[in-house]
């Protein structure tokens, strides 16, 4: 039997693809539309997904079944003696803290281990790679816990959205503050530093927004991360939900502002996507957990 197993939710951006290369699982996140369920990645392509939010459809994300996520970690803890399960932050969905408490009851306890480090997209994507790391350090599960739980604020990504429409849906802005914001060209720039989505920035226009988020990562390398960077620990990260020309043309625009840092680029889940719509761009920063 293997030491330790490492699980995760679609949020993470990690297909399964990528899943079977990194010796990692991945649990797929429901969501509705118009009232179906789907599973992302299982019985709906990204590219339905975005025909029918393009057509007005009602699109809404939930939690997993307690039931799917224990008959997993029973199928699972077959093969490994414990199980670390990194699922999205607690700041943006209720299921992580869902499954810390049944992680509390046998036969899971001891053997269940839930990492809420305020992750999502590319970071809890770079969170795994740095598990997988102190797992290949000798670390026990409860250890590697404890090191991505210590680094949850070591972290910040910057995300600029095409349309408010989404935005005003999810109810993080009025229909009166869309209505002008769509007007003024005005794209908004959110800020996952705490495990939640928060506003940050405001920018007339994407070009605009990008330099603005450009201009904030160099501003976090040159002082908040300045230690972390000076000792080689810093990641640069990407993500969106833009065509591929617009993300090659950012992540060009990003390899060429900060030169020889290496960029892990990931596609927004449809999970985050419900909130960002098409043609999102982020940027951020996370720092290796140290031990």
């Amino acid at each position: 039997m293997k030491k330790i197993g490492i699980l995760t939710d679609s949020h993470s951006s990690i297909s399964p693809a990528l899943a079977k290369e990194l010796g990692v699982h991945v649990l797929p996140m429901p969501f509705m539309i118009d009232g179906t369920d789907y599973l992302e990645g299982v019985t709906l392509s990204r590219e339905e997904f975005f025909a029918h939010q393009r057509a007005g459809a009602e699109i809404s994300t939930s939690q997993p079944a307690p039931g799917d996520v224990l008959a997993l970690w029973d199928e699972l803890l077959t093969e490994y003696e414990t199980l670390l399960y990194m699922p999205i932050s607690s700041g943006l969905s209720g299921s992580c803290q869902t499954a810390a408490g049944l992680a509390e009851d046998e036969p899971y306890a001891g053997r269940v281990f839930v990492v809420d480090n305020g992750r999502i997209a590319t970071p809890m994507h770079r969170s795994i790679l740095d598990a997988l790391e102190l797992i290949d350090k000798g670390l026990t599960a409860a250890e590697c816990k404890a090191a991505l739980e210590n680094a949850r604020g070591e972290l910040v990504i910057y995300i600029a959205v095409q349309t408010l429409e989404y935005l005003r849906k999810g109810g993080r802005i009025s229909t009166a503050t869309a209505a002008v914001g769509t007007l003024l060209n005005i794209k908004p720039i959110l800020q996952l530093a705490t495990g939640k989505l928060e506003s940050y920035k405001k920018a007339r226009g994407m070009v605009k927004a990008k330099e603005i988020m450009l201009e904030s990562i160099r501003s976090d390398l040159a002082i908040r991360f300045a230690d972390a960077q000076s000792r080689g620990d810093v990641h640069l990260l990407a993500a969106g939900s833009a065509s591929p020309e617009e993300t090659q043309k950012w992540i060009a625009q990003i390899e060429a502002a900060f030169p020889g840092m290496p960029v892990l680029y990931d596609d927004l889940s449809m999970g985050v996507s419900c909130h960002t719509g098409e043609g999102a761009l982020g940027i951020g920063l996370s720092i290796r957990p140290r031990v």
